[in-house]
Parts: C-alpha cells; structure tokens; sequence
C-alpha cells in the first residue's frame, strides 16, 4: 500500500514538474516573441521617420526599404560611423546601404571610395585642385562634364550644387559605379574608371597592362576589411 502510494505520489509530482516545465518554456517563447515584435515595431518607427527623412532630400526617396534591409542598412551605418570616428553620419551610411543593396554593389567599396576621394575627412562640401577638365566637387568628387548625365541616368535633377549635398553625391557616386561595374564586369576596370574617366582606364591599360592602378587596389582591399563582399 505504501509503495503504490509512493509510486502515485511519484508519479503526480513528475506531472506536475513536466507541466512546470512545459509552463515555462512557453513562457520563455512568449517573452522572446515579445521582444521580436517591439524590436520589429521600433525598426517599423525608425524605417518611417527615414523615409521621411529622405523625402525631404534632392534624392530619388523611393526607395523600398523593407525590414531585413533596414537592419542590414543599420549595421553597415554603425560600422562606417566607427570606422570613420563619427565623421560619415549615421543617416549617410543607412542610405549608402539602401542603395547599394538595391543596385547589388558592395557598400564598403562605395564607403571606401569616399573615403579616398575626400581624403578620409568625408567633406561634402569639398572642392578638388584646378586641372585641365575643370574641378570636382562634393563628396564623391564629380566633374561638370560627368555629374550631369549620371543624375539623369539616376532619375534625378541636375544642379551644380547639389553636389555637395552628401546624399545626392551618395546616389551618383552609386549610380556611376553601377553603370561601370556592368560595363567593364570587373573592380580594377570600373574604379580605375572611376578615378581616371573611361578614356584614361583605357590609357592606363595601354601604359601598365592591366587596370590595376593603385586607387582600384587601395579601395578594394580596404573595404574586404570589413568582411563583406556582395556575390554577383
């Protein structure tokens, strides 16, 4: 008798701990399941303060930033604030992310690019040297001769001062390296293109035998720093 009644006794207490158990861990579901959605509702706040934002910006706003992007966005914006010591704004690199993963492009070789042509202080209101092709400006260092049909290529309204805004200079510099990485289909040819035009790539490739200048080099090994390489 006692023993069955030890075996019953047992018996419930297992019951009740395996019920305890089960208590808990859904629980515990409930609570994670919880925070996902207050974090999902606050990137949802923070996704439509930007667009916001970038509406109210010479640059194309439609952009179709989802959940996965915004996140994504988010933390390549932290690292380039880091990397930069603060100087690369946090709202840059969130839509120096947008865009480049909407054109396919690896941000960190976007980021080092106007990390070189500025020399590393992210000016956007730089001005370039005097040459024989005139000068460049902004942050992502455009000519006159070369601005004007990127912006249109971009969708966007041309004006010479637009370009020191950082944004705008942002969209074209992405526009543009776009628009050679599927030309050439290689980083030495469309950066060298970039930093030379597409007549001094083909001088340079005649001069050195390949495209393989030190600017294209430079900016492609700094951004693998960074552990990211999109696959195309």
């Amino acid at each position: 008798m006692k023993q069955r009644l030890f075996v019953s006794t047992t018996i419930g207490l297992l019951m009740v701990l395996a019920f305890l158990i089960v208590q808990n861990e859904q629980l515990k579901e409930q609570l994670i399941s919880a925070e996902i959605e207050k974090e999902q509702y606050m990137a949802k706040q923070e996704m439509k303060e930007m667009r916001q934002f970038f509406s109210t910006q010479p640059i194309n706003s439609d952009i179709a930033i989802n959940y996965h992007s915004w996140i994504q966005s988010k933390n390549i914006s932290k690292q380039l604030y880091k990397d930069s010591e603060g100087l690369f704004q946090e709202e840059w690199g969130i839509f120096l992310g947008e865009i480049a993963q909407q054109k396919d492009i690896d941000p960190y070789i976007v980021y080092e690019l106007l990390k070189t042509e500025t020399g590393g202080t992210f000016n956007p209101e730089l001005v370039g040297p005097h040459t024989r092709y005139g000068q460049a400006y902004g942050m992502a260092q455009f000519m006159e001769n070369t601005a004007p049909w990127i912006a249109d290529m971009a969708g966007l309204d041309y004006d010479q001062k637009l370009l020191f805004d950082p944004l705008y200079s942002i969209q074209l510099s992405i526009e543009y390296l776009s628009f050679l990485y599927e030309k050439y289909e290689d980083w030495d040819y469309a950066l060298t293109a970039y930093h030379r035009g597409m007549y001094g790539l083909e001088a340079y490739i005649e001069e050195h035998g390949n495209a393989q200048s030190w600017y294209a080099v430079e900016i492609q090994e700094n951004a693998e720093q960074f552990n990211y390489l999109v696959v195309r």
